[in-house]
């Protein structure tokens, strides 16, 4: 019995077709890749460690500009809120104490005891003394007419807005003025007063005048959330003359 040639061995494995046939192994090999056949891929392989933390470090950079972000649009709008809030109560204030000022009265009483009788109502740039009925705090008594003290302190102990009041007939009804109200977030009071000719003066000294102003103007302003702003003025009219 004849032994299995190996290959390359025996007629079969030796000669031109067998050469031939070894040397188009590699085009065989493209032509089934050609028409459809898989070829072979390397190991797929995953992310390096050096990929994964560059990853992780755009991320987080991200993340720290969009939380800053969103920590910048809280603020301003926290200081909107604030400002808003400050010029509402400002506004209010304001209303108040325009009636009050709208409820002056020409009333007559002797500064001192030996002096005549003169109308109550002395003001400035930033200070005003009046006699109201129209107090912008009620005592619990009924009372007809009200001493009333309006002005800007600058002091530690009531900075700001300050009204002092007291019940009339009283001696020395300003000087002896109760507070009853103080406001530091109101840091600016500005008041001119109307006279008969149309004009807008920085003080007014009813002593002198004898009369009260045809009008009082009025502007409160707020520092509230660190940035001063100006209310509208308001414009009080008054009863002119003598009671």
């Amino acid at each position: 019995m004849e032994g299995v040639p190996d290959h390359g061995q025996g007629p079969l494995g030796r000669g031109p077709a067998a050469a031939g046939r070894a040397r188009g192994a590699p085009r065989l090999g493209r032509a089934a890749r050609a028409h459809g056949g898989a070829p072979v891929r390397r190991r797929e392989r995953g992310f390096t460690l050096l990929e994964i933390l560059i990853a992780l470090a755009i991320v987080g950079a991200l993340l720290t500009i969009a939380f800053g972000g969103m920590r910048v649009a809280l603020a301003a709008w926290r200081r909107g809120e604030d400002r808003a809030e400050a010029y509402q109560h400002a506004r209010g204030v304001a209303g108040s104490l325009a009636r009050t000022v709208g409820g002056t009265y020409p009333y007559r009483a002797r500064p001192e005891e030996t002096s005549d009788p003169v109308v109550l109502f002395r003001g400035s740039a930033t200070r005003l003394e009046l006699v109201t009925q129209s107090p912008p705090f009620p005592l619990a008594a009924p009372i007809a007419f009200t001493a009333v003290v309006v002005t800007i302190d600058e002091s530690e102990e009531r900075r700001g807005l300050v009204i002092l009041q007291r019940a009339l007939p009283n001696a020395d009804p300003f000087a002896e003025a109760t507070l009853v109200f103080n406001d530091p977030t109101v840091t600016r009071l500005e008041l001119t007063y109307l006279d008969d000719a149309g004009a807008w003066q920085d003080e007014w000294k009813a002593e002198d005048t004898g009369a009260l102003p045809r009008a009082v103007r009025i502007t409160l302003g707020t520092g509230a959330g660190g940035r001063p702003e100006a209310l509208p003025p308001i414009t009080v009219s008054l009863r002119v003359g003598a009671p």
